[in-house]
């Protein structure tokens, strides 16, 4: 995968978004929170790591751009395009 230097840097900054607050659904449940802050955590952690797969599905969509699927080049087949998109569908 071939991310450009801002890409790369969005995506990072939202995985590591996504690890603070998976720590702080860890934090919750050993101190015994109560559930609806457990919740609100989790949701955050997962509404985080769907936006790291969409902008990972979206770098990936605008590199079929440049280079069409099934042209040869490096860059991904459409089965392995199809299998990405589906992940997040």
């Amino acid at each position: 995968m071939t991310l450009d230097a801002h890409t790369k840097r969005r995506l990072l900054n939202r995985l590591r978004r996504a690890q603070g607050q998976l720590a702080a659904v860890v934090r919750a449940v050993e101190d015994d929170r109560p559930c609806p802050d457990v919740a609100t955590q989790l949701a955050a952690t997962s509404k985080a790591l769907d936006r790291a797969g969409v902008a990972l599905v979206s770098n990936a969509m605008h590199e079929c751009l440049a280079a069409p699927l099934g042209d040869g080049q490096d860059g991904m087949t459409r089965d392995e395009f199809e299998k990405l998109l589906m992940m997040f569908a």
